[in-house]
């Protein structure tokens, strides 16, 4: 499968379904980014069932800014509409594999409950929140 462009007008739609979608921040100007650029269209092939995105930082500013990209290229992963993995820098191909690898062995009922729990320990609680004194 080929890599997909990811925009604002697109992304949520393309990252809120079911499986994993890799994501590649990048600009053209970026030495590392368009030498990564071969090893994550390569993958892309040997993995059909993963939607391959990328989102080119100039372009794409907001979408940069919403997930505090400050260096490129960054690789994301979602799984199930869940940021699983967020990484600076451009990866070798077997270290890419062994990411898609981890991202496809996750439990995601157990990352599920994770989220839930983080999210639940920011929620002010009337001890906390100065209900209590």
């Amino acid at each position: 499968m080929a890599t997909v462009a990811l925009t604002t007008a697109n992304f949520d739609e393309v990252t809120s379904t079911d499986g994993i979608v890799l994501v590649d921040f990048w600009a053209s100007w970026c030495g590392p980014c368009v030498r990564f650029a071969p090893t994550y269209e390569r993958s892309s092939e040997k993995h059909p069932e993963i939607t391959f995105g990328k989102v080119d930082t100039e372009a794409e500013q907001a979408l940069a800014a919403k997930f505090d990209i400050r260096s490129i290229p960054t690789i994301m992963a979602v799984r199930d509409g869940i940021v699983v993995f967020a990484q600076p820098g451009a990866l070798p191909e077997s270290a890419l594999e062994s990411l898609i690898e981890k991202v496809e062995q996750l439990d995601m009922d157990e990352v599920r409950e994770q989220v839930a729990a983080h999210k639940k320990g920011h929620e002010p609680s009337a001890a906390t929140s100065g209900a209590a004194s």
